[in-house]
């Protein structure tokens, strides 16, 4: 049962629900929430973050004193690809920094309707490749994000794959968006239940997506061939209208030989781990994917 401190939380969620994501908000708006959420997430203790450039990307180091430098985590934030920065999800950023031991590169990809695709794979791949320039092995970094960052966590995968170049050593994705025909199920039977993101968001696609064709791959890697991909970690809530994507992905990962795990957590919403410390479910998830990081990176 989702604890108490979640279900007063929800509440609170429901009264913004998709204002953030509908095709009314504007550019202040997002710079608002942005800066909302730097505020509003306090960073635990002990994390010192360095502002670098990878690969021409700004990004951020994020780490604790004595974590193993040669041991990282490469971040991309959600946001729809239109919002989103190092603002809005350092925190989940430096308590999986903290709870995995690793350092965490925390990327500023470019952003919709300015940068369509494929500006932030590209600069995800910057990102990958400046890492290892930085004599960080492959085998000891993990790519992962939530929402859109999980569906470029998943493109970049793809691009290394077919590219013949060396892949992570592990991948994980929270409530990823990897459909963008929005396909799924869950679009509509989770529409009500949802108390975050409604099933309204043909602007987001328009603006990522351009004139490209949606059920592209590299910009709905869900139609990926995932063949070959490093083991993957899911979460998701059950709650949610993404939830098909997410299921979905295991069945076609299980399908092409990928070892993947999928957590559903009951009651919960879109990205609920970017709220710890205030739910407990959230800190529980972050340890999880921490977990799986030790598991194939020590």
């Amino acid at each position: 049962m989702p604890s108490l401190r979640s279900r007063i939380f929800r509440l609170f969620l429901k009264r913004l629900k998709g204002r953030a994501f509908s095709g009314e908000s504007t550019q202040e708006e997002r710079a608002r929430i942005n800066e909302a959420a730097r505020r509003g997430i306090p960073l635990p203790r002990g994390i010192t973050i360095r502002s670098v450039t990878a690969g021409g990307v700004p990004a951020e180091w994020i780490e604790l004193a004595g974590t193993d430098p040669d041991r990282a985590i490469l971040y991309l934030h959600g946001g729809g690809y239109i919002l989103g920065s190092p603002d809005t999800h350092r925190g989940v950023a430096a308590r999986l920094a903290k709870a995995s031991g690793a350092r965490l590169l925390l990327l500023d990809y470019r952003l919709a309707p300015e940068h369509p695709f494929p500006a932030a794979l590209d600069d995800a791949l910057a990102a990958y490749h400046w890492m290892i320039n930085e004599e960080i092995l492959p085998s000891r970094i993990v790519i992962g994000g939530d929402s859109a960052g999980g569906g470029l966590t998943l493109a970049t995968s793809t691009c290394l794959r077919d590219s013949g170049e060396p892949l992570p050593a592990a991948l994980f994705c929270i409530s990823p968006w990897i459909d963008l025909t929005f396909s799924g199920e869950s679009m509509r039977t989770r529409a009500d239940a949802d108390p975050l993101l409604s099933p309204h968001g043909g602007h987001l696609v328009k603006d990522y997506a351009g004139e490209n064709d949606p059920a592209n791959p590299l910009i709905s890697p869900l139609f990926a061939d995932l063949r070959g991909f490093p083991p993957t970690f899911i979460h998701v809530g059950n709650d949610e209208i993404l939830l098909s994507d997410s299921t979905r992905l295991k069945e076609r990962m299980q399908a092409a030989g990928v070892d993947v795990s999928l957590a559903i957590w009951a009651g919960m919403w879109h990205v609920f781990p970017v709220f710890a410390p205030f739910i407990p479910e959230a800190q529980k998830a972050i340890d999880q994917i921490a977990a799986h990081i030790k598991a194939h990176t020590l």
